[in-house]
């Protein structure tokens, strides 16, 4: 188990990716909140974690709001009597579209979920972190994207909200070393499987549309949640005590 009675947060884990390391963390003994706006997919996600054995529970919060992440942060100090490790991974795209036709609300909302939530996040559980005994810190994972390494047209807001998350992290690592806090990234390359998938790609991912994005992949597939949780899974335990202020792809070479 090597994770055993963390305490752990992921966000947006109602579905998709976060529901892939959220049930993979509990599957290795953490105590998982899986966090979403969305209750009848988190709870589903609960349900199903405990079903297999695991510990979970359900919190429902909008990740903008900065009264209810530190709610989930309290809730997670209410059970389990400390916070181990946060997993921003709670995200947004607007559609695949020239950057100069994004709406102003479309712009907001990418950067209040895909950044904003980080900002809040450790605003709320640093402290948390700081506070665990003897010194133990804690461990965030944001989930930015290669989107955020090798833009592409059509994202341009997008890309630009997770550049600055693996920035950020980077920072935040830095700062936050002397308190034993790790904060690492991970870059999930397209996943047509995920509830934004049709965004990504600017329609319905269609024959068309998954050549496309295969034809950038050397390895020759696309990325599953469980990759993206299998990375998840090390960062999160002590197997990366050492680990900080890295991003790991998780993108079949994309990136290169």
């Amino acid at each position: 188990m090597r994770v055993q009675n963390k305490s752990i947060i992921v966000t947006g884990a109602g579905g998709g990716i976060g529901e892939g390391i959220a049930r993979r963390l509990a599957a290795e003994g953490g105590n998982v909140i899986v966090a979403d706006i969305n209750a009848a997919g988190g709870q589903r996600v609960v349900d199903s974690i405990k079903a297999a054995g695991g510990t979970a529970s359900f919190f429902q919060a909008d990740v903008t709001n900065s009264a209810q992440v530190k709610a989930l942060v309290d809730e997670a100090l209410r059970l389990h009597g400390r916070l181990d490790v946060v997993v921003n991974n709670a995200g947004w795209t607007h559609r695949n579209r020239p950057m100069l036709e994004v709406s102003e609300d479309e712009f907001d909302k990418v950067y209040a979920i895909n950044m904003k939530s980080i900002y809040l996040s450790a605003i709320h559980a640093v402290p948390a972190m700081r506070a665990n005994p003897e010194g133990s810190g804690g461990s965030f994972i944001n989930i930015a994207s290669t989107a955020g390494l090798r833009p592409r047209p059509g994202l341009t807001w997008y890309n630009g909200s997770k550049g600055a998350v693996i920035i950020t992290s980077k920072s935040m690592a830095a700062e936050l070393g002397p308190d034993n806090i790790r904060v690492n990234c991970i870059n999930p390359v397209f996943n047509p499987d995920t509830g934004l998938a049709a965004e990504f790609a600017g329609g319905p991912v269609d024959e068309a549309r998954r050549a496309k994005f295969l034809a950038t992949i050397p390895l020759g597939r696309f990325s599953t949640a469980l990759d993206v949780a299998n990375a998840a899974l090390y960062l999160a335990s002590d197997e990366a005590a050492f680990i900080s202020g890295v991003c790991i792809e998780v993108d079949g070479a994309r990136c290169v």
